[in-house]
């Protein structure tokens, strides 16, 4: 961990050694119950799961990661799709958790497939508004510049916290009044200083070539797990109605959301958690329809 915000930070869980990494682990809830492992996306932490680990750990094992090049695993290397599914594999064997439900919230479901891919210890998938590709992602003019290293270094460490507050605010509805809600504003904006500059290459650029080529729909066709599919209506970043017909012609159940934006994990956890206790009280097997 190489940035003076990300050595600060306080541990809310274990490091776990995996395969010669240190990675941070929180574990919430009864050892005994169906375990659910959450995953973060871009600029984010296990903090963004705080809201909802409440209404769930009563009765799920709620396991929470801090994926490769964030939070308080940190590291600048493997933020792609075979690095953070081969950790995450390795943390599931070294919990010697069984049935696992893995969730991924936008960039985190890159992961959470590619976990799935590799681990038969995930048993259910769900998705948290990411579209199967960045064919149609919203994003400000000037992010294409991230993916120059001396700019995204520069940007990760001196940028004004109004800035990028400013940017974060772009994961949830418009308008949506982040003044109270959980995690803090404060924290996300700890949690953005805390990861690698050099995953703004990867998130930005490698990953658009790579989903290019091989789709999360057409991933979760090879998978043929039980799989949901979490959206806002007014996400800014994905249209909702395009990423819905791509995942449930793979298979997936579709669930919308319609007054959160991007993160309904932070917008609206008590409607989230919901959907997710409902579906995992009876996931279906997918019945892909045929193009």
């Amino acid at each position: 961990m190489t940035s003076t915000e990300t050595k600060s930070r306080v541990q809310i869980g274990d490091l776990i050694t995996v395969q010669g990494r240190r990675v941070h682990v929180r574990q919430d809830g009864p050892a005994t119950g169906k375990p659910v492992l959450l995953l973060h996306g871009f600029e984010g932490s296990v903090h963004w799961w705080d809201a909802v680990t409440p209404l769930l750990s009563g009765t799920y094992r709620v396991i929470r990661v801090d994926l490769l090049g964030f939070g308080c695993t940190g590291g600048e290397a493997g933020f792609g799709q075979d690095g953070q599914g081969s950790m995450l594999a390795a943390v599931l064997d070294e919990l010697g958790v069984a049935r696992v439900a893995v969730c991924g919230h936008s960039w985190g479901a890159d992961a959470a497939l590619a976990v799935a891919a590799r681990s038969p210890r995930i048993t259910e998938i769900i998705i948290l508004d990411q579209a199967p590709d960045l064919s149609y992602l919203h994003v400000p003019a000037i992010t294409p510049l991230l993916t120059v290293g001396p700019i995204a270094r520069f940007i990760q460490r001196f940028a004004p916290e109004v800035m990028v507050r400013q940017a974060l605010r772009d994961g949830f509805a418009p308008g949506f009044n982040t003044s109270a809600i959980v995690p803090s504003m404060r924290q996300m904006v700890q949690d953005h200083r805390a990861m690698s500059w050099r995953a703004y290459r990867e998130v930005s650029a490698v990953r658009r070539k790579a989903l290019a080529t091989d789709p999360l729909d057409r991933q979760l066709r090879r998978l043929a797990l039980p799989t949901l599919v979490i959206h806002g209506r007014l996400d800014s970043l994905y249209d909702w109605t395009r990423t819905r017909d791509r995942y449930t012609t793979a298979g997936a159940r579709f669930e919308l959301i319609d007054t959160a934006g991007h993160s309904p994990n932070v917008e609206t956890p008590q409607r989230f958690t919901q959907i997710l206790r409902d579906f995992l009280a009876a996931p279906t097997a997918p019945t892909p329809i045929v193009d």
